[in-house]
């Protein structure tokens, strides 16, 4: 009788801890996307409302950024989307950077968008093969 080693090989097995480790990151900025910054910016939370009247824009650019994080936040939630909604979501907080930095004069305030920006590639680098598929359509 034959033994056959039926354990996938290393390489398998990193790539598995890679592909869970990126759907719970897309998972954890996914719910923080939609209750932690879209649900502010959509609900009037006033601090929110306070830093789009400081940066000088009329309330529907709050509504705005608030309906494109709630869109991205969901995207990442959705296997089919959560590439496109990643480079979707780098491109806002490049955005985000800028206006922290030129307009807000957030100083360190800026590691935020830039650390999520960083993320935000990284997702959709992992998810580069479903972004292909969807633009073959």
């Amino acid at each position: 009788m034959t033994v056959v080693d039926t354990t996938p090989p290393p390489v398998a097995r990193g790539l598995h801890r890679t592909l869970w480790a990126l759907w719970a990151l897309q998972g954890v900025l996914g719910v923080f996307l939609i209750v932690a910054s879209a649900g502010p910016k959509l609900f009037g939370e006033a601090n929110a409302v306070q830093t789009f009247e400081d940066m000088g824009a009329a309330p529907w650019f709050r509504y705005l950024v608030g309906l494109l994080e709630l869109a991205g936040g969901i995207g990442l939630l959705v296997p089919r989307l959560a590439g496109l909604a990643a480079v979707g979501l780098a491109l806002l907080m490049v955005g985000a950077a800028i206006t922290q930095a030129f307009i807000l004069d957030g100083g360190a305030l800026v590691l935020t968008p830039v650390v999520l920006f960083a993320l935000f590639v990284f997702i959709a680098w992992g998810r580069r093969h479903s972004i292909r598929r969807l633009l073959k359509r």
